[in-house]
């Protein structure tokens, strides 16, 4: 007998819309409804808004108080902490790829390998490097954290930082060699610091890395100390300063929308 066609499992042709998952649409249209209410709104005028039947509404809307997506305040109904803590992560995530963007456009402009570092919580952190292959960035063999005092972003962000900072940051990561360049002891590193011009680039010149020099200009924002970085082959150390300069004109040019974004 000849072989008879297959025929396709009777649910192949559904719509992928069958798949979607209805109460979860209601849910999000309930939640998306509330957020343009400031003031809240009761369960009634949400529902009718929504298009949806009002024991349905009540029931998800419990559901979505229950989990901290709503909170219920005298009949009406408003986001609550954890769409809050959503919504903060979006925009986080938003300035996070607004300075992502920022960086790669100067190293673009400027042919250079681009950083961006904070000092927070004691700690010396590279929040956001930009580079490409032809021009990569400094690759970290010795932990940046540990040796602040060897690299211009550490010396940078230091500088920042009161006496009593300083002290307690080298009082737990104290100077050591890294190259036969780095400075050698607490009291020369802190000599240096302290006759940094406040917006003057900071350089250093293979104290990190051997084969690399290195620029930083201070960001400082209210109390946070931070820095944008360049890095450069040592044969081109012709280049630095002036490449430190256009970085710092760029930045000064953008320092509004820097500081909205300082915090990522």
């Amino acid at each position: 007998m000849p072989e008879q066609p297959h025929s396709s499992p009777p649910h192949s042709a559904a719509p992928h819309a069958a798949t979607l998952i209805g109460s979860v649409q209601r849910a999000m249209r309930l939640l998306e409804c509330v957020a343009e209410h400031v003031h809240g709104a009761p369960a009634k005028q949400l529902a009718r808004e929504t298009g949806l039947a009002l024991p349905t509404a009540y029931h998800l809307l419990r559901t979505l108080v229950h989990e901290g997506y709503l909170r219920r305040d005298k009949g009406l109904f408003f986001l609550g902490e954890a769409a809050e803590r959503l919504g903060s992560n979006g925009a986080q995530q938003k300035r996070r790829s607004t300075v992502a963007d920022t960086l790669a456009h100067w190293r673009d402009a400027i042919g250079v390998p681009v950083y961006y570092a904070m000092y927070r919580d004691g700690e010396i952190e590279i929040m956001c490097v930009a580079d490409t292959p032809g021009n990569p960035a400094v690759e970290e063999w010795a932990d940046f954290r540990e040796t602040g005092h060897a690299h211009a972003i550490g010396q940078c962000l230091l500088a920042q930082l009161d006496e009593d900072a300083r002290r307690d940051h080298l009082d737990r990561y104290p100077v050591q060699s890294v190259t036969p360049y780095t400075v050698r002891d607490d009291h020369t590193l802190l000599r240096r610091l302290q006759h940094m011009r406040r917006m003057d680039p900071v350089t250093e010149r293979q104290e990190y890395a051997l084969g690399t020099v290195c620029a930083a200009i201070p960001i400082t924002v209210g109390t946070t100390a931070a820095a944008m970085a360049i890095s450069l082959p040592s044969h081109q150390a012709d280049r630095l300063l002036a490449a430190a300069r256009q970085l710092q004109d760029e930045a000064d040019r953008l320092l509004g929308s820097l500081a909205i974004s300082i915090s990522i």
